[in-house]
């Protein structure tokens, strides 16, 4: 066992999630609580009561008076380790049934028609993800993880965030995550995002949902991400697939007791057929009922041989009953099955027994059991719990195929069953057909395989997993933040520049002076920023050289009255105290090799719109802050190749910046001009460099050990001492050395 998983056995988790795990409701003035259903309530049970951690979630009983209210906290506390959220009828049905089911859940399975955008819906969401952080709030300790669970409370890691800067939060959603096209129909995308971002490890259950979520990250919010990690408020989002589990022990022992066993061998004596086709779904519209009760129309019509051997036992479990879509979708498929056993009915024999209600768990473990064939062809599905609990009630026989969804998140890990697109009747209607004909020996070695994954990556381990990552990432936040410009490293900083009689300050421009601007031109400094270069280079102490990578005539423009030195372009331009003008840092520059460059530039440029060519005197820069992220991040690395081959044995290199690749000739870089002035260090007592993209670690990579390199915003890898989270922040320090001699 490993320290962390050592450590984690020392802390209590807070699980967070929209149902608690027992639900309480009042008979005759008595309380009764009863275990809820469902996969989180059943996976996560053993561990919530293994690890002693609380769990927080609403009860599923109407708040009542105080009395009430503290009756039912106390039982709850004591007796479960749960800590009730009580919700009112209007944040119940505005939260609930009103954005959670009518916006999210629909957009997130890709019914983008089905959504409402009601922004009193959307602001009680938020109310009531507010009310789930104070209840934390009230309980939290130090050391203490929070796993918030699914789509409910998208918005509750980013305010305990806020709350609490210092708290493990885990997130996990446990339906899809939809591509940005989709997602970007939100009118409050950012703020979703943003929430899930307060997070320090957030798991989907299959890599495309990841993608997804990576994606609308860069693309909505302009955060990209190194290896699954994106950088945001000064933190490292960890990004991850975790495909949920079940208890597979808990139904492959069931399938085996002698009671259900009993239950089958009845079934089959009531059904008096060859074989047992099932499905086992929520009334939903995501489940694609429809789409599947035709299929097995046009199976029946293609395969009369069928016909009295089979039995499709349909059980439907009753769901949002008083929602009206769901009270059509229940219409269709009540006239569907019956428009079915219609045609093809025959005194002795009915082709689907539909059952419209929930079944006790022996009842359904039986179902499973005697089945030969599972047609499980969600139209989406987060990961669908169903086909996993079918085949480990099948681990001993390994009789039963299974007819499955891609659309679904377990079909990544299914890929031994017989895989459907859901909307395509006619493949659902010859999968129906195949799997009733697989041999025998072929369904029994894909059942065997697939039913071993299952119980290898159980839900134990599935917890066991995403909970050990997040502790691995409570470590890495806790070294990251070793290495920010905290108050006391800055006290620090000017206790070393007050004591200093020679000061050299070499800062970047874009990026660490100012924001980044998708425009250059944009990015010009207002009067205090010329106000602060002015001031630090009027003390007789200092030296300050701005090292940029724009050209000559715009530094000169624009800050030649602070009397500060400059680099230009990279490297390539420098002025100097006393000079005159500027001076070529490299003797023998030319740029005859540019317009064999700047048409495979202007070529890309083309092809990515908002991206741009700049001409500099010794250099060609490719800009491309104002295209598409994804686009210009593909075509980026697409110009790096071509140019790799084109400038293999020339003098030149190609930088790579802040969204900019540029071409110079080799050794023209930031860091061969700041030697003109560190060349003599010890003139130097104090030296400060900031920068923010990957052309300044060339300065970090020549500063002395003793100076202070500081890197304006957060990546993985530097060779800075210390992080600063924002130009503004930078802007702040240098104004706190200033007053120094004020």
């Amino acid at each position: 066992m490993t320290d962390s998983e050592h450590n984690l056995h020392d802390k209590r988790v807070i699980i967070v999630s929209n149902r608690l795990p027992v639900s309480v409701s009042r008979k005759r003035g008595s309380l009764k609580i009863f275990p809820s259903v469902g996969g989180l309530a059943t996976g996560l049970s053993s561990f919530h009561k293994q690890q002693n951690g609380l769990w927080v979630g609403w009860p599923g009983i109407k708040p009542g008076n105080q009395k009430s209210k503290s009756e039912i906290e106390n039982i709850l506390r004591s007796d479960y380790n749960c800590l009730p959220v009580f919700l009112s009828d209007t944040e119940l049905k505005k939260y609930y049934y009103g954005f959670s089911n009518r916006t999210l859940w629909p957009l997130f399975h890709y019914f983008s028609t089905y959504c409402t955008y009601d922004p009193s819906e959307w602001e009680t969401y938020k109310h009531v993800n507010q009310i789930f952080c104070d209840r934390i709030l009230e309980v939290i300790k130090p050391g203490d993880m929070v796993w918030v669970h699914d789509y409910h409370l998208l918005l509750l890691p980013g305010m305990l965030r806020r709350e609490t800067p210092d708290t493990t939060i885990g997130f996990f959603l446990h339906i899809p995550f939809p591509s940005m096209e989709i997602f970007r129909h939100l009118p409050w995308r950012e703020k979703i995002l943003r929430g899930m971002l307060g997070a320090d490890l957030i798991g989907f259950h299959t890599y495309d949902y990841t993608r997804h979520f990576l994606s609308c990250c860069l693309r909505i919010l302009g955060l990209e991400q190194v290896y699954g990690q994106v950088i945001t408020d000064n933190r490292m989002v960890k990004v991850d697939t975790f495909p949920m589990g079940i208890d597979a022990d808990k139904f492959s022992e069931t399938a085996k007791s002698p009671k259900v066993e009993k239950k089958v061998k009845r079934l089959q004596k009531k059904l008096q057929t060859e074989k047992i086709i099932l499905s086992v779904d929520r009334l939903d519209f995501t489940k694609g009922i429809p789409e599947r009760l035709r299929a097995f129309e046009l199976f029946l019509e293609r395969h009369p041989y069928w016909h009295k051997k089979i039995t499709y036992v349909f059980l439907c479990v009753p769901s949002r009953s008083k929602v009206q879509e769901y009270r059509l979708l229940k219409k269709e498929i009540d006239e569907l099955v019956g428009r079915i056993n219609g045609r093809f009915d025959t005194p002795e024999w009915q082709p689907i027994l539909y059952m419209y209600r929930s079944l006790p768990f022996e009842e359904l473990i039986s179902l499973y059991s005697a089945a030969d064939l599972a047609l499980v062809t969600p139209l989406r599905d987060g990961m669908n719990l169903v086909a996993k609990e079918y085949l480990a009630c099948q681990c001993e026989s390994g009789k039963g195929a299974l007819v499955l969804s891609e659309t679904a998140g377990s079909a990544a890990e299914l890929g031994e069953a017989i895989i459907v697109n859901p909307n395509d009747i006619e493949m659902t209607a010859d999968a129906i057909a195949r799997g009733l004909s697989v041999p025998e020996k072929e369904v029994k070695n894909s059942v065997c395989h697939m039913a071993g994954r299952i119980k290898e990556y159980n839900v134990f381990r599935w917890t066991e997993d995403f909970i050990n990552h997040l502790a691995e990432t409570e470590e890495k936040q806790e070294l990251n933040r070793q290495y920010f410009l905290t108050d006391k490293h800055q006290q620090t900083l000017k206790d070393n520049y007050e004591k200093a009689s020679r000061r050299l300050l070499m800062l970047d421009y874009d990026g660490t002076l100012v924001y980044l601007e998708k425009r250059p031109e944009l990015a010009q400094p207002d009067p205090e920023l010329l106000d602060l270069l002015t001031k630090l280079q009027e003390d007789p102490k200092n030296s300050v050289v701005i090292v940029s990578g724009r050209d000559k005539e715009c530094l000169s423009r624009w800050l030649n009255d602070t009397g500060v030195e400059m680099v230009a372009e990279h490297g390539t331009w420098m002025q100097v105290k006393n000079a005159e003008t500027w001076q070529l840092s490299t003797a023998g520059l030319t740029d005859d090799w540019k317009k064999n460059i700047y048409p495979i530039l202007r070529t890309f440029s083309v092809r990515t719109p908002g991206s741009f060519v700049e001409e500099k005197a010794f250099a060609l820069a490719w800009h491309y802050r104002k295209a598409d992220p994804a686009l210009g991040d593909l075509r980026s690395k697409e110009l790096m190749d071509a140019l790799h081959d084109i400038l293999a044995g020339t003098d030149l290199q190609i930088l790579q910046g802040n969204k900019v690749l540029e071409i110079k000739p080799m050794g023209v870089n930031k860091g061969n001009a700041a030697l003109h002035w560190l060349g003599d260090e010890q003139q130097w007592d104090f030296i400060m460099a900031a920068g923010d993209d990957w052309t300044d670690e060339d300065i970090f990579a020549v500063l002395p050990e003793k100076a202070w390199s500081i890197k304006v915003g957060f990546v993985p890898f530097t060779r800075a001492r210390y992080f600063l989270e924002s130009p503004e922040k930078l802007k702040n320090i240098l104004r706190s050395l200033i007053a120094v001699n004020q």
